[in-house]
């Protein structure tokens, strides 16, 4: 998974609420399709409209994304957040996201950020004066969103993930660091339960059954 530390780029504004996941990439998309090639497809209704922002030549190739109350709502669909990251988009802010959605993002190297709509709005502005220039900073190792004036905006997200989207790891990723810990907690366990630890050294299938254990 790609680290993100800081990242510098266009914001495109989409305030609209309530984008949920089919919005973001439809079912049939997915059906028979790897990540590769989700990026073309990403918002495929909402770019039937020719004034929708992201067919803006300004916005085309926003690596953040702006938008509006409880973004990536409706079904658990992971394939949502490869199709954004497949378009360049690294970052999302919005004032709240759908829960599954959310978790999704740290899962795929995509941060979320929450800040207050009134804080979307004002970066908003500061991008439409500007477009195709104005440019916004989402620093997670200082947790800082910097508007294109320069204005920091804090942002909040759990230690946990945070350190995990620093180095890029997933939950499994994050679970081998601690390999050797969990070696020594089973050995401590082992010597102290050792009648539990009796099913994991059993054999099973025809060995099992040769000894006349169950297999």
């Amino acid at each position: 998974m790609q680290p993100f530390r800081s990242l510098t780029a266009i914001a495109a504004p989409l305030l609209r609420p309530n984008i949920d996941t089919d919005v973001i990439i439809p079912i049939q998309r997915l059906l028979g399709l790897g990540r590769e090639g989700l990026g073309a497809y990403a918002f495929e209704r909402l770019r039937a409209d020719p004034h929708f922002v992201l067919n803006r030549p300004e916005y085309a190739h926003s690596a953040i994304l702006l938008a509006g109350e409880n973004f990536g709502c409706g079904s658990s669909r992971e394939g949502a957040v490869w199709a954004l990251m497949e378009m360049g988009v690294r970052c999302v802010i919005a004032p709240s996201f759908g829960d599954i959605f959310f978790a999704n993002c740290f899962q795929n190297g995509l941060l979320p950020v929450r800040l207050p709509i009134e804080a979307i709005r004002r970066i908003a502005e500061e991008t439409e004066a500007a477009p195709g220039n104005a440019r916004t900073t989402v620093d997670l190792e200082r947790q800082l969103v910097i508007t294109p004036r320069g204005e920091e905006i804090p942002f909040s997200i759990d230690p946990r993930r945070r350190e995990a989207l620093l180095h890029g790891l997933d939950e499994i990723a994050l679970t081998l660091r601690q390999s050797q810990a969990i070696a020594a907690w089973r050995e401590r366990d082992r010597l102290a339960r050792p009648w539990a630890w009796e099913s994991v050294a059993r054999p099973t299938g025809a060995e099992g059954c040769r000894e006349g254990r169950p297999a």
